[in-house]
């Protein structure tokens, strides 16, 4: 079977489509066959060696996938072979097939294409942590989104949404404002491109309060960092909860910790993979609200480009070029 293989550290030009053996069931694990493969922002730092988690090379990277189960080993009850699954990896799912853990795989309804379903658990998972375990979310509250038309701030979009928030979209250009707001943004700021010196930092200040209006944003959600954290912590309300989602921008900001004091607010980070393994439990209820929402319609993932495995190095570099709307796929024929 093919693989695409980081053999060295270096950016996506590094990967290889390789042959590579194909792997057997085992106690407790299932075989997938492949079908769709989301690309995530981790993609882009794990092949870098700048990612919290660094595989042993040569390892194939993708964190999550969809697909149909092959095989399954001894002890396996929730799945069996024919079975369309979605599942998160970590790394790995850039291959033709791939052994998991059969406890890590959940089944799709009939309705949901494997490309929706490799682009639905690391956004929607990630975002659901964020807005109800630590953001906190309530009907009525405001919502900045920062970097709103990228794979988890589209899905921030949409769960703020359907939990009641208003929601404003802050992107870097007002095309990526109007698909926030095709996907239920209450309004959207077109922010520009840092870096930003002090004067420019201090404009971007006053543009998130001037979205935010008098109160400030309730609820922060920063996936970008960079130059636009603390300009972004100075539009919070009193009690305001800021979610320390990544760092698209490049850059891990530095806050000064007074504004935290004089806003009285909450910096809180947002560190699903970990969570989803000290919390099994609550991991699996947040996928099945997510699906029902997903069955209402209320969620469905943004897929702007696809590619196929042969270009999965192209579909990592163009995610990394911070051009991409939504959710880019890389498909399995």
């Amino acid at each position: 079977m093919k693989a695409l293989l980081s053999k060295a550290v270096g950016g996506p030009e590094t990967l290889v489509l390789d042959d590579v053996p194909s792997p057997e069931a085992k106690p407790g694990h299932a075989v997938i066959s492949v079908k769709a493969i989301g690309v995530n922002f981790p993609d882009v730092l794990i092949i870098e060696d700048r990612y919290q988690f660094k595989p042993e090379r040569p390892f194939a990277p993708g964190g999550e996938l969809s697909g149909v189960v092959k095989s399954v080993g001894e002890g396996v009850t929730n799945v069996k072979p024919g079975d369309r699954v979605l599942a998160n990896t970590g790394w790995g799912a850039m291959a033709e097939e791939v052994l998991l853990p059969a406890a890590r795989l959940w089944k799709i309804p009939d309705s949901m294409p494997h490309d929706d379903a490799a682009a639905f658990i690391l956004t929607y998972g990630t975002t659901w942590h964020a807005l109800t375990d630590r953001g906190h979310v309530k009907p009525g509250e405001t919502l900045l989104v920062l970097g709103a038309a990228g794979g988890v701030g589209l899905s921030a979009v949409e769960l703020g949404k359907a939990m009641g928030a208003k929601v404003i979209a802050a992107c870097s250009t007002q095309e990526k404002v109007d698909l926030a707001i095709k996907h239920g943004a209450d309004s959207g700021v077109v922010y520009g491109r840092g870096p930003f010196d002090k004067e420019g930092q201090k404009g971007l200040g006053q543009l998130f309060k001037d979205a935010t209006g008098p109160n400030g944003a309730d609820v922060i959600y920063d996936a970008v960092g960079g130059d636009y954290a603390e300009p972004a912590l100075r539009s919070i309300a009193w009690e305001g909860r800021y979610l320390v989602i990544g760092f698209a921008a490049g850059d891990i900001p530095r806050i000064p910790l007074n504004l935290a004091l004089l806003k009285g607010c909450d910096i809180v980070g947002v560190f699903w993979g970990a969570w989803t393994g000290k919390n099994p439990a609550a991991f699996a209820k947040s996928i099945e609200e997510l699906l029902k929402l997903y069955d209402q319609g209320k969620i469905k993932p943004h897929i702007s480009e696809r590619f196929p495995l042969a270009r999965g190095a192209d579909a990592i570099a163009h995610l990394g070029s911070r051009q991409a709307m939504g959710k880019v796929v890389i498909t399995v024929d």
